[in-house]
């Protein structure tokens, strides 16, 4: 069978979600369920979330600002930095909501910035959205 003829596999799209308060982290898994077919990570600090990106490739990331060990700025730096991962989707979700904090995740490289309280319908058009433009890409 030549490359042309062969049936693409696809891969099903894998979402980190990031945020040291748990009661947010489960919130946001909860919101997950509204999409169908992805499989759903999480990490509760930006050190866990750089083992997680290196070990499960995602596609998308739910990433808090405010986190212990590491932020979730110095993460989307580290991400967008590396050629391996500078292409995974990086949405920043934080109750930070200064022009200047938003300001700092675009200098991060972040792709989009959701303000706490989350919207819920919002969120999850925009992760169906960036995960369906990222998959025809």
């Amino acid at each position: 069978m030549t490359p042309e003829n062969e049936k693409k596999i696809e891969r099903t799209p894998t979402v980190l979600l990031v945020d040291d308060n748990q009661q947010n982290l489960e919130l946001l898994e909860v919101y997950m369920e509204d999409l169908s077919n992805i499989r759903v990570v999480t990490a509760t600090n930006g050190l866990e979330a750089m083992t997680m990106v290196a070990d499960e490739s995602p596609d998308l990331i739910l990433l808090d600002i405010m986190m212990p060990k590491l932020s979730g700025f110095e993460v989307c730096k580290r991400v967008k930095a590396d050629p391996k991962t500078r292409d995974i989707i990086v949405i920043m979700v934080t109750a930070l909501s200064e022009p200047s904090d938003i300001e700092r995740a675009a200098e991060c490289g972040t792709d989009d910035y959701i303000s706490k309280p989350i919207d819920r319908k919002a969120m999850v058009d925009l992760v169906r959205n960036l995960l369906t433009t990222k998959t025809r890409s």
